[in-house]
């Protein structure tokens, strides 16, 4: 009696167990038909994402010096005891520095393979979302991250570590410009997309943040394998929220998709590629100082090693205060976006002239929390700028002009671990830091360009007037070309500017015919 009364409430329980179950999900289902609640949720995704790619970008820093400097010792001594047993001390000790200098050579291309791969895949997945929509380039970003993962878990020799960081690259074009630009189509007031943009740029932050130590950690006590293991598990963690909330592969019409702007027009627009270069200018200090200021650190101040490690921590509190209050900033005054950037640009460019100047590490924590302070004003009120210039340009779809803010940062990346060491070698750490703080400075003023179009911003989208609903994102742009085609000859007007899917100019549309901002 008492094993069937056991059952019973075992049943019972398993039984309420499943009913929770169901009402979860439907609740879950119930939520992503609540466009808020869905935005909400597509955001998390995309964070995770960005964190998971920017942790994996940063967890190998402490954990493949070591590891391949333990490779190349354990091969040069089989070949030294090997072909040359009675060999003298000097001439190991010759051996010894060319080996490290091979060492730091092959660490070098390994860093930057993955922002060289991420720089040559941008133009074709920028093309290849716009045509398809943003939550499949997503999951396939999501799925070759969490493969990269799984080989660096398992690599063992150098040419397997070479191909998983450049599959990381791969992973992260896709990844990283569809999240960015999914962001942007699904929120669509100006205030609201600064905000998640800027809830994505300190996703980024932390995870470059937390990412050595975690890696250091891990590596330390419980191997090499653990920490790419944990960070696989998330990715495909995550691959399956996209897959059960979003559902990529279910039925929808793509023919009737609106046709992005290519990629190579959006280059030569002279608003976008101002943008472009400011984000590429912004982040060179940070590029180039990560490869070499442990080594001057180490020269000049001999810092102990847990000081070199704890180089960047301060700096992730100034780059979230930045982030908070550049959104605080554009919610109040939109129209000063383009100051905010160059704002950041001065300040990036002050610190980075000020860090040779440091003789400790105390004094050394100032000029990186400006620059990443800086960093975080250029970002924060950029990439809401970019999606804002193909509204009012070009059809709102996304893809290609996040992809070329992905290219603006992949060049950044790409030159710093090989570049900077080759101009500290030859000119020298001041002379570094010198150059790159006065580009800063000099380009801030270009930002000027994109006053008269910042200022232009309507307070309602061409998208709200034409819809009769509020909108849904990127879909929301076929209804829109059906209104559009039965509305020929429609010219926007009042709140609104005068769009051309062919590439109006707003800013001769004010001098021709609107009233003067300046």
């Amino acid at each position: 009696m008492d094993g069937e009364g056991g059952s019973f409430r075992l049943a019972k329980s398993a039984a309420v167990k499943l009913s929770e179950m169901g009402e979860r999900t439907k609740q879950l289902g119930s939520a992503m038909r609540d466009p808020h609640q869905q935005k909400r949720i597509i955001l998390v995704i995309v964070c995770v994402a960005l964190l998971l790619d920017n942790m994996l970008y940063m967890v190998i820093v402490p954990i493949i010096p070591d590891y391949l400097a333990d490779l190349e010792s354990e091969q040069s001594e089989h070949v030294h005891l090997g072909l040359h047993p009675n060999t003298s001390s000097a001439n190991s000790s010759s051996q010894d520095k060319s080996n490290k200098d091979n060492l730091d050579i092959q660490i070098g291309v390994l860093f930057a393979s993955k922002a060289i791969l991420q720089l040559l895949v941008n133009p074709l997945s920028g093309t290849f979302i716009d045509r398809v929509g943003y939550d499949i380039p997503l999951l396939i970003g999501l799925t070759v991250m969490f493969v990269s993962t799984c080989i660096f878990a398992f690599a063992e020799n150098y040419a397997t570590l070479f191909v998983a960081r450049s599959l990381q690259g791969l992973g992260s074009a896709f990844a990283d410009t569809s999240g960015f630009a999914m962001i942007a189509d699904k929120y669509t007031e100006e205030a609201e997309r600064s905000r998640a943009l800027g809830i994505s740029l300190a996703f980024i932050s932390f995870g470059s943040l937390v990412a050595p130590p975690f890696g250091g950690v891990l590596y330390e006590f419980a191997g090499k394998r653990v920490p790419f293991i944990v960070l696989a598990s998330v990715c495909l963690a995550d691959g399956f929220l996209l897959l059960t909330v979003i559902k990529p592969f279910s039925n929808r019409t793509r023919e009737n998709m609106p046709v992005g702007t290519p990629i190579y027009r959006l280059m030569v627009d002279p608003y976008i590629a101002v943008v472009a270069g400011a984000l590429t200018m912004a982040n060179i200090p940070l590029a180039f100082l990560e490869p070499t200021i442990a080594n001057w650190m180490e020269t000049t101040m001999h810092s102990t090693q847990w000081e070199m490690g704890l180089t960047w921590l301060p700096a992730f509190f100034p780059h979230i205060l930045g982030v908070f209050i550049t959104v605080k900033l554009a919610a109040k005054n939109p129209h000063l976006q383009w100051f905010y950037g160059a704002l950041g640009m001065v300040i990036i460019g002050a610190s980075s002239c000020t860090v040779p100047a440091c003789k400790t590490f105390g004094q050394l924590i100032a000029p990186l929390c400006g620059i990443c302070f800086g960093i975080a004003l250029v970002d924060t009120a950029l990439l809401p700028t970019l999606a804002f210039l193909v509204d009012v340009r070009y059809v709102s779809v996304y893809g290609s002009v996040y992809a070329i803010a992905d290219i603006s940062y992949s060049i950044a990346y790409a030159m710093g671990p090989i570049v900077a060491g080759q101009i500290v070698h030859n000119l020298g750490f001041v002379q570094l830091n010198l150059g790159m703080g006065l580009v800063n400075v000099l380009y801030a003023p270009a930002l000027l360009l994109l006053r008269n179009v910042c200022q232009m911003k309507p307070s309602y989208s061409e998208r709200d007037n034409l819809l009769d609903e509020a909108p849904q994102g990127l879909y929301d742009t076929i209804k829109l070309e059906e209104v559009r085609a039965k509305k020929k000859g429609y010219s926007s007007s009042g709140n609104c500017l005068s769009v051309d899917e062919n590439g109006f100019d707003p800013f001769r549309a004010q001098q021709s015919s609107g009233p003067d901002y300046t």
